[in-house]
């Protein structure tokens, strides 16, 4: 009788634990390591958690950084009251020293208008003095003219300016005629007997830069008076620098 060959399927019962089984290994593998990672970061927070003396050195320190930065503070406040204290000296230095050129200039004055008992000097120019006017070449010129109190007369004649400065790099001069009021083209007339102030306004081209100013001022049957400043002083109403300078005899 032939043997039978084998079957090509085998049929076996289903058995469901094993699933579960393998279900309930991966959920306890799950469990382990949320539980060793729990642990881990524990002792982590743990030993990262300061003591006591730590908590003291960091507030040592913060009480010490507190305290550098009001010093800084401290030190800021000093340096601010420093610089305006510093600014008001210089203020005050500065208005002295204007009283005291001004004062120097009142001295000279009176004293040019007293004179002594054998001088009798002419018309003199005292003062030049220039102001800018915003906005514009224009500036604005006063002229002091004295004379000696023991003259003990009337003075009068015409005062022209002339102004001399760069043009290209070249030194140019300009007449009373280019830089005044064409109703005074002859010039600024003056009558005194012991001092009289000039007031005029000049323009200037504007490519030119102005060095010097001279006054010249030529009285009636008299010599003329001639007085050069530098353009600086000018504006400084200094008399410090002059050039020129003549003054009429009687």
């Amino acid at each position: 009788m032939a043997s039978r060959p084998p079957p090509r399927f085998v049929v076996r019962p289903h058995d469901a634990a094993v699933p579960r089984r393998r279900w309930w290994w991966l959920g306890g593998a799950w469990l382990v390591s949320m539980v060793a990672t729990g642990w881990i970061v524990g002792l982590a927070v743990h030993s990262g958690t300061p003591t006591a003396s730590e908590h003291r050195q960091v507030r040592a320190l913060t009480d010490q950084n507190e305290s550098l930065q009001q010093q800084v503070a401290n030190l800021q406040r000093a340096n601010q009251v420093s610089d305006i204290a510093q600014q008001s000296l210089r203020s005050s230095l500065t208005e002295r020293e204007e009283e005291i050129s001004g004062l120097r200039a009142d001295l000279g004055f009176y004293a040019r208008l007293v004179g002594s008992d054998t001088q009798k000097e002419g018309v003199r120019v005292q003062e030049i003095r220039l102001r800018p006017i915003e906005g514009t070449r224009g500036w604005n010129l006063s002229v002091s003219l004295t004379q000696n109190a023991r003259r003990n007369d009337d003075i009068a004649g015409i005062a022209t300016v002339t102004v001399e400065g760069l043009r290209a790099n070249k030194v140019v001069q300009l007449p009373w005629a280019s830089l005044g009021d064409a109703a005074q083209k002859e010039g600024i007339p003056f009558k005194l007997k012991y001092f009289q102030q000039l007031h005029a306004t000049i323009v200037l081209p504007a490519d030119v830069r102005p060095n010097r100013i001279r006054i010249d001022v030529t009285p009636d049957g008299g010599s003329p008076v001639t007085r050069t400043v530098a353009w600086s002083d000018a504006l400084a109403g200094a008399m410090t620098k002059t050039e020129g300078e003549t003054d009429a005899k009687p």
